[in-house]
């Protein structure tokens, strides 16, 4: 299992993430786009949040609601009152020229506190009294008198089952918003009876508008203003109250096709929803547009409250109106409710969900989420959280500025939730495949430990094989007349430097310094092929001439060198006894000589050649030179003078002849191969080493002379 293998694949790793992503992002979408009831929940509990949070502010106060109230019940007495009583409120509101009345009040029932109902209950014995009664007119009479006075508006309730009752409603005609069009069925409310008040009522008030709403799980947020009873459009109370203040004869209802677009009371159009509703925008309930009915009767109540209003006649005492919860949390009665749709029609304040709003929705889940598909498998778990809650922040922020700056309804709410889903799913994906990677890794670290503890345990051990291949360092230690010592320091575990030396007689010594091209394994195992050659071909030809023991060493170096190595090596043969000393040089650096007698180092500069493997045919001819008892021989390999310190620089020749010329005569060979090699480590100060190192240090002590001490 290789590293490409174990890391496997961010790419196909962030493509199946991706894959599953973008499934579950299609899903969420196409669950937003059915409308479920979960998402209807969430974005009705959206928008209510937004009234709370800023709820409308009244412009202006066209409708006044007249509460039968609690003081008001107190005064008059418990309620329903008798008729005449409602009658008296209809005229003394009428005389302040209102500009619509509507009584949020049924009366399907005759008056029980009518004189004529009283006399057929308790009966008399008074013959006069009896006549006296039967003389005034009925409870119902005087309300329908008033009624026709006042052109007031009458409540209609539909019911889900015909009632028999007579349904009184405006002209209400279809019109089709798209040229030469046939108009359709419109998506109406739509109730197959009515519930009205008695006859002699209902056909003495000048309006009827149906008393609807519809509740969303017990909240009032969307009002009709229209709606269809047995196939007869009826408007609701507002709109009715509207028609009768601008005295206009007929209402429109705009539609396309099935959709409702809006209704037009004489030049004044309300644009609704697709079938025929509008959302209210409520404003707190601050009493600001309510008045007592006992203050009106009593005469207790400023002109300009009623003077062109809209009045609404209402009942609000307590234990007798059916509160209505509305988005803001408010309970209101029913007429507070129709006052503030009025208000919202007035003002132009009505909320609004545009029809194509579900699919921008739908389409900014689908935009926000692909970016987080695209990023989450490949951004930290932090930057995906930021892109998601920046996401959410700016599907909320641009739904609440359409909400504040033109009234508009979107839902940010389910996007959001569904971002949010989706970040979840895509994080526990991510996760749970970063720690299949990071076990998969784990694994293969724990594999290349081992690989690297073996290979380790194998260069070591050819690091010792290769050690055990050069001479021991007490092979001539019972000659005085030599004292000999070398070092090779490998740059890797093992090393391309070579050096060997053995007796071929009793009086000569052959020594050989070598530096094969490179470093590391390869360079190990060429040098010990190479040193094996060199020295299996001296022993064959023990009395040649060094410079052809050259020449047949690179002939067998040569052979079968598929890799194109080659070997730098310095190779000389000394007679102990007379200090004669036949070398020969193939590329390797020129040695340093150093006698007691001189005051400068030299360095052998002749019988050279080629390196090793460069030419394999090359005729080698080498050199000689008579030693001086006492005087010392040093072979180095490149890692020696070209060691650098961390800042780049070499350690030089130059450096080598003065540490030489340091030593005098009194150091041993072992001494000087231990200084240069002391010299060399400080210089580099830690510094990685550019090269294998290698010393060997020759002295020649002369025939049957003592070896000097360190």
């Amino acid at each position: 299992m290789n590293a490409t293998a174990a890391a496997e694949p961010d790419l196909r790793r962030s493509g199946r993430i991706r894959v599953v992503g973008i499934a579950l992002l299609l899903a969420l979408a196409a669950l937003i786009g059915s409308e479920a009831a979960w998402t209807t929940r969430l974005r009705a509990a959206w928008f209510d949040t937004f009234q709370v949070i800023a709820p409308r502010v009244p412009l202006s106060m066209p409708v006044t609601v007249i509460e039968i109230d609690e003081k008001s019940l107190a005064k008059i007495g418990q309620w329903p009152w008798p008729r005449t009583v409602t009658a008296e409120l209809l005229d003394t509101i009428s005389r302040y020229g209102p500009a619509a009345i509507a009584l949020d009040i049924f009366m399907p029932e005759a008056d029980a506190l009518s004189p004529e109902r009283l006399l057929a209950r308790i009966g008399t014995s008074d013959a006069d009294l009896a006549r006296g009664l039967a003389r005034l007119p009925t409870n119902d009479a005087v309300l329908a008198r008033a009624l026709a006075g006042s052109s007031a508006v009458l409540g209609l309730a539909g019911t889900s089952e015909p009632t028999g009752m007579t349904l009184r409603a405006p002209l209400f005609l279809v019109r089709e918003t798209r040229d030469n069009a046939v108009p359709a069925t419109p998506g109406l409310l739509r109730f197959k009876g009515v519930l009205t008040s008695i006859d002699e009522l209902d056909r003495a008030a000048a309006g009827h508008g149906l008393m609807a709403a519809d509740p969303e799980r017990g909240v009032i947020r969307r009002v009709p203003l229209a709606a269809s009873v047995d196939g007869t459009l009826v408007p609701t109370l507002a709109i009715e109250m509207l028609r009768i203040a601008l005295g206009v004869p007929r209402l429109h209802l705009e539609v396309a096709g099935a959709t409702v677009k809006g209704i037009a009371v004489g030049d004044f159009t309300v644009a609704t929803e697709s079938d025929g509703a509008v959302r209210v925008h409520y404003a707190h309930h601050t009493g600001r547009h309510t008045v007592s009915a006992i203050d009106v009767l009593e005469g207790r109540v400023d002109a300009d409250r009623l003077e062109g209003k809209l009045v609404l006649v209402g009942v609000t005492g307590l234990g007798l109106v059916d509160l209505q919860n509305t988005p803001l949390g408010e309970p209101m009665p029913g007429s507070e409710i129709h006052a503030q749709l009025l208000e919202n029609i007035v003002d132009g304040t009505l909320l609004h969900r545009p029809a194509w709003a579900l699919a921008l929705e739908t389409g900014l889940l689908l935009l926000l989420g692909g970016g987080l598909v695209y990023a989450t498998p490949r951004w930290k778990p932090q930057s995906a959280a930021l892109l998601t809650l920046g996401g959410v922040a700016f599907a909320a922020a641009l739904a609440f500025g359409a909400f504040r700056t033109e009234r508009l309804l979107f839902d940010a709410a389910t996007p959001a939730v569904g971002l949010m889903l989706l970040f979840g799913v895509l994080l526990v994906l991510t996760l749970a495949e970063a720690t299949r990677q990071k076990r998969a890794l784990e694994q293969l670290v724990q594999m290349q430990r081992e690989q690297s503890a073996r290979v380790a345990g194998e260069l070591e051990a050819a690091r010792r094989i290769q050690t055990a291949t050069l001479p021991r360092a007490d092979l001539l230690r019972g000659d005085s007349r030599i004292d000999i010592a070398a070092i090779m320091v490998p740059a890797r575990e093992t090393g391309g430097d070579l050096y060997d030396f053995f007796r071929l007689d009793d009086r000569r010594l052959f020594f050989l310094v070598g530096d094969v091209a490179g470093k590391g394994l390869s360079a190990s195992i060429f040098m010990a092929v190479s040193k094996a050659l060199y020295k299996s071909a001296t022993l064959r030809a023990a009395g040649a001439d060094i410079g052809e023991l050259m020449s047949v060493a690179n002939a067998e170096v040569s052979r079968d060198n598929q890799e194109m190595l080659f070997v730098t090596a310095f190779a000389g043969i000394l007679d102990l006894e007379t200090g004669e000393l036949h070398y020969c040089n193939a590329g390797h650096d020129n040695p340093y000589l150093v006698h007691p007698a001189d005051t400068a180092v030299r360095r052998i500069d002749d019988g050279d050649g080629p390196p090793l493997c460069a030419m394999s045919d090359f005729e080698y001819e080498g050199g000689r030179y008579a030693m001086r008892p006492g005087e010392l021989l040093c072979v180095i390999t490149d890692g020696v003078s070209e060691a650098q310190d961390p800042a780049g620089a070499l350690f030089g020749g130059a450096r080598v002849e003065a540490m030489l010329t340091r030593m005098g005569s009194g150091t041993t060979a072992q001494g000087v191969v231990e200084a240069l090699q002391a010299e060399v480590d400080v210089f580099a100060a830690g510094a990685e080493p550019a090269d294998d190192l290698t010393i060997l240090a020759l002295r020649w002590q002369g025939p049957g002379a003592g070896a000097p001490t360190s």
